[in-house]
């Protein structure tokens, strides 16, 4: 996925830093999108939804806890991070 392809003016500035700054944590799950052809994210309702072959398997908000919508291996890149 190109990162052109998201509408990042619509999304909570909140989520844009933590997922497309470096030191953000979502900043690896933004990368996996990119990488894997099988994921792709919308913005919608300023927050980002992911879903991998069609089906959403996550959503990410940007003051709230990501919302788990089914289990996939984007959303463990979440353990651990919620420390932060």
């Amino acid at each position: 996925m190109n990162t052109a392809d998201i509408d990042a003016t619509n999304m909570c500035s909140h989520l844009r830093h933590k997922l497309m700054d470096a030191d953000g944590i979502y900043y690896h799950v933004w990368q996996m999108i990119q990488d894997n052809p099988e994921l792709t994210a919308v913005v919608r309702s300023r927050q980002l939804h992911i879903y991998r072959n069609g089906k959403k398997v996550l959503v990410l908000k940007g003051k709230a806890a990501p919302q788990i919508v089914r289990e996939d291996p984007v959303c463990k890149l979440l353990k651990g991070n919620e420390q932060r």
